[in-house]
């Protein structure tokens, strides 16, 4: 695994074919157990492939600058957005808007798999790089609230 950097790679954003097992400058980051792999980065858009181990989750967050996109290519992720209950698998795509908060889970025994993206970038990217491989959760949420990003307590679900 490489050593995360930032700022941005720079923009404007290469034509290209980004191979299934590659990203951009060879950076995978390790974030609260997931592995996300950077595909794409431009001001106006950012993608990365994530794996989520059984047990895994991202906790209940607020964007405030950016809409989320999740694309599940396999397994069954939860999503607790707007205090429902979702489950998206294989060929869904769960829509995260901007001020809503949300969390993601994966309850099952399998990996999920997933592509994701925001717009825009925001300061996305400088987080993830400063959280890579950050074991603390309490550490996570401070670094976080520099970055356009509130991690919020979980609310009660419909």
């Amino acid at each position: 695994m490489s050593t995360p950097t930032y700022p941005l790679p720079p923009v404007p954003m290469p034509p290209a074919v980004v191979a299934g097992d590659d990203g951009i400058k060879g950076i995978v980051w390790n974030i609260l157990g997931q592995t996300y792999t950077p595909k794409s980065c431009s001001e106006s858009s950012m993608s990365w492939h994530a794996v989520f181990p059984p047990g895994t989750f991202v906790p209940h967050h607020i964007h405030f600058t950016q809409d989320e996109f999740v694309y599940i290519l396999s397994g069954e992720l939860e999503a607790e957005v707007g205090g429902k209950l979702r489950r998206a698998g294989p060929g869904d795509l769960v829509v995260l808007p901007r001020g809503i908060a949300h969390g993601l889970f994966n309850r099952s025994d399998a990996d999920v798999v997933a592509m994701f993206w925001v717009s825009p970038t925001a300061k996305l990217w400088e987080m993830f790089s400063l959280i890579h491989n950050v074991p603390d959760p309490a550490e996570v949420v401070r670094i976080a609230g520099f970055h356009e990003l509130e991690f919020v307590p979980p609310p009660a679900l419909d």
